[in-house]
């Protein structure tokens, strides 16, 4: 009798902790969506990369770590390795862009980052960057496709970066998989934090790979409606630094982030499989007739 009344005094108390913790989480959902630029949009550093800040890098994170309980999915309590945080700072100047006004979602993509929200960019449209560059005021009409290059030409560059720091996360992953072996291998506690750690690194690597393929697709949009509005030659150098992109998205969609001659891949597929993106395949990018010069 006493401890079913203890049990009828727990839940209560239970209850109202969970409470607590999902009216908390709606705190933090609604001051994003209040204050987005200033509260949801996470500051950038050289070449794009991700600035440390407390509201970021610790607050938000613990609250989307509740949420991510809350809805069942693995959440490690094992500290980064300096390889993790390097992969991820890296990748994220990929999720979003500090210079077009939001086309890639900047503040909803803080909130997937953080946990707070479920994936939100298998949704986005192929046609935000191309009006972003049309209604932006250029002094030529050639300015449009000078512009589309410089931001193709500064992926380029920068995804050789973004391969080797996930390249380095998964030798770090190998020598978690051997010390677990040798150290903890009846440990199933060890073990759940080990697979939510991997987990947690295979979000961000795939959600990587459809970020640059949603930019490969963006820019080819943008590229053949510029061809349509306004034809200028520029379109060759575009057109040229669109296919030195295609193979470097062809091998993030692949898993190739190492050295293409030594045979190493990411190859955690097989227990959480890379999410498919709207736009694996270009015929499937369904323009809006409508949306076209809206």
């Amino acid at each position: 009798m006493r401890e079913r009344a203890a049990s009828r005094r727990l839940c209560p108390e239970t209850a109202r902790v969970g409470k607590s913790i999902a009216d908390f989480i709606k705190v933090a959902t609604l001051l994003c969506v209040v204050f987005g630029v200033a509260a949801c949009a996470r500051p950038v550093g050289d070449f794009g990369r991700a600035q440390s800040d407390v509201l970021h890098d610790e607050i938000l994170p613990r609250v989307g770590a509740l949420a991510a309980n809350g809805r069942e999915e693995p959440v490690s309590l094992f500290n980064l390795t300096n390889e993790e945080k390097d992969m991820r700072n890296r990748v994220w100047r990929f999720l979003v862009t500090n210079s077009a006004q939001d086309w890639m979602f900047d503040h909803s993509v803080e909130m997937q980052r953080t946990r707070l929200s479920k994936p939100v960019d298998l949704n986005f449209r192929t046609d935000r960057y191309y009006r972003h560059l049309r209604l932006n005021e250029f002094a030529s009409s050639r300015g449009r496709y000078l512009q589309l290059s410089q931001d193709i030409y500064d992926d380029v560059e920068t995804i050789p970066g973004a391969f080797a720091s996930i390249c380095h996360v998964m030798e770090i992953e190998r020598r978690r998989q051997v010390a677990l072996s040798g150290l903890y291998a009846n440990n199933d506690a060890v073990k759940q934090q080990v697979v939510a750690r991997e987990y947690e690194n295979k979000n961000y690597i795939t959600w990587f790979a459809r970020a640059v393929d949603y930019r490969y697709k963006s820019y080819d949009v943008a590229l053949n409606r510029l061809l349509v509005e306004t034809p200028h030659e520029e379109a060759h150098t575009v057109n040229e630094y669109l296919n030195r992109f295609a193979v470097l998205v062809g091998r993030a969609k692949n898993g190739e982030f190492c050295d293409p001659f030594a045979e190493e891949s990411y190859n955690h597929d097989k227990e959480f499989p890379l999410l498919s993106s709207r736009y694996s395949k270009q015929d499937e990018i369904k323009e809006d007739a409508e949306e076209f010069l809206k």
